[in-house]
């Protein structure tokens, strides 16, 4: 999720992320899994908070490979092998851009184990300490999702819903 700049509160302009998006269908509704960064500054923090399993990327790099190996690292579990759908991008207030991506499938969200980060904590303590760079994930529905997501991540579900009510083709 790159959270040195969350973090440190630093804005990462000209940064390029990449994300997948996992959803799933249960009785005739759709989910998706929204990722809940860890660390101190985030852990009272829900509505708008949340976002897609997604890490930066250089030039030259593949976003789509970066999307699967970022829902990796931060979900424990490998990225489905599927085609995927893609959702384009958004720019995040910190002015990021964020490119999406989807994928239908299932995990066992409370079985998650992420990667980790390291930060001074508490600040100015010069003491280091490591953190989950996700320390939960939910399925939640579509409407859930546009809540707690960052808001300009939320953008990524009206487009996958677009694509999955057939309101435009997917591109794989």
């Amino acid at each position: 999720m790159g959270r040195v700049a969350a973090q440190t509160g630093k804005r990462q302009p000209n940064k390029r992320s990449a994300g997948l998006l996992l959803y799933r269908r249960r009785a005739g509704m759709t989910e998706v899994l929204i990722a809940h960064p860890g660390g101190p500054l985030w852990a009272r923090k829900d509505d708008g908070a949340w976002s897609i399993p997604k890490g930066l990327y250089e030039a030259g790099e593949d976003a789509e490979a970066t999307a699967r190996r970022e829902f990796a690292e931060e979900l424990g579990s490998p990225a489905p092998h599927d085609p995927v759908v893609e959702l384009g991008d958004v720019r995040l207030a910190s002015g990021k851009v964020v490119t999406g991506f989807a994928a239908e499938g299932d995990l066992d969200a409370a079985g998650v184990v992420s990667n980790t980060f390291e930060m001074q904590w508490p600040p100015r303590s010069g003491r280091m300490q490591e953190f989950p760079e996700i320390d939960r994930a939910e399925w939640v529905s579509p409407d859930v999702a546009r809540v707690k997501l960052n808001p300009a991540q939320a953008a990524f579900v009206d487009r996958l819903m677009e694509v999955l009510d057939g309101d435009r083709p997917p591109q794989t």
